[in-house]
């Protein structure tokens, strides 16, 4: 199974856990996604519902789960996230 996933959705995703979740020992948590980056901040990882993913440079990406079902929950979580915050200083379309 080939998993296609929008590295937009993604980095909104990300932005929005920093900007809107709950910070913890340099990771940020919001509605059960954790989202942290490497030392240097090219890598963005995002885990949650039994699933981690790693956004590299130039929009490479690694998943990393047991079942369809986790990473389902997983992409849901993220959409959810990124249609139902809103980033400061951006106006919806």
């Amino acid at each position: 199974m080939k998993n296609e996933i929008d590295f937009r959705l993604i980095l909104d995703a990300y932005e929005k856990i920093h900007e809107h979740g709950e910070a913890k020992q340099g990771q940020h948590v919001l509605d059960g996604i954790t989202a942290f980056t490497d030392h240097d901040g090219y890598t963005v990882f995002l885990e949650g519902h039994g699933v981690k993913l790693r956004l590299e440079f130039h929009n490479k990406y690694h998943l990393d789960y047991d079942n369809g079902t986790q990473l389902d929950k997983f992409i849901r979580a993220l959409k959810n996230i990124s249609e139902g915050y809103e980033t400061p200083g951006r106006e919806r379309g």
